[in-house]
């Protein structure tokens, strides 16, 4: 069992993340920024990720919002990242700003971006922090051999195999995104 939910959790964060769908914009941002510092970029995504996961609960009770009404929230965020990947229509719209380098924009908000973060308080509504701390670190490993391999991945999938890819994840996404609001709206409604 604990090994189906690190699977499940890896597997959800990976969709999120995309950083297989985010090769085209990876590769156009490492071509303007004149190369990506791999290590940097992972090393930043991943402390984000592990800081939100322990530090977000607390954060959240300083603003007054419990975790199921931010799983509720983040679930709804999640599906909407699921219909911009399957339908090709982009809801988020980032500001464009490539010559910030590694940490902005690719570490933060590409990698670990609102829906990551968002994703991360959702799964601590039903999985053991450690379990969720696996999963981070399997993807931030994920991360790193993407962006070292870039070239490499796009000459080997092709574009329409990335846009199989990230229609894939899309799916996958919105059937997330259906379970965490499932399982948390239940106990929002009285």
């Amino acid at each position: 069992m604990t090994l189906d939910a690190i699977l499940t959790v890896t597997f959800t964060l990976f969709a999120v993340i995309d950083i297989i769908g985010s090769i085209p914009l990876l590769l156009s941002l490492k071509q303007k920024m004149g190369g990506i510092q791999e290590m940097k970029a992972s090393l930043i995504s991943g402390a984000l990720m592990i800081f939100f996961l322990f530090v977000g609960k607390s954060f959240l009770g300083i603003l007054g919002v419990d975790v199921k009404s931010f799983a509720v929230g983040g679930a709804i965020v999640i599906f909407i990242l699921g219909l911009e990947m399957v339908l090709g229509i982009e809801f988020f719209k980032g500001d464009g700003d490539s010559k910030s380098g590694t940490v902005v924009p690719i570490a933060f908000p590409l990698i670990a971006g609102s829906g990551t973060l968002t994703t991360i308080i959702s799964l601590r509504s039903s999985y053991d922090e450690w379990i969720i701390a696996i999963g981070i670190l399997i993807n931030v490993l994920i991360v790193y051999l993407v962006l070292h391999s870039l070239d490499f991945i796009s000459k080997l999938l092709g574009h329409s195999g990335m846009i199989a890819i990230r229609k894939f994840f899309g799916v996958i996404l919105l059937a997330i995104a259906v379970k965490i609001f499932a399982a948390n709206v239940g106990g929002l409604i009285r």
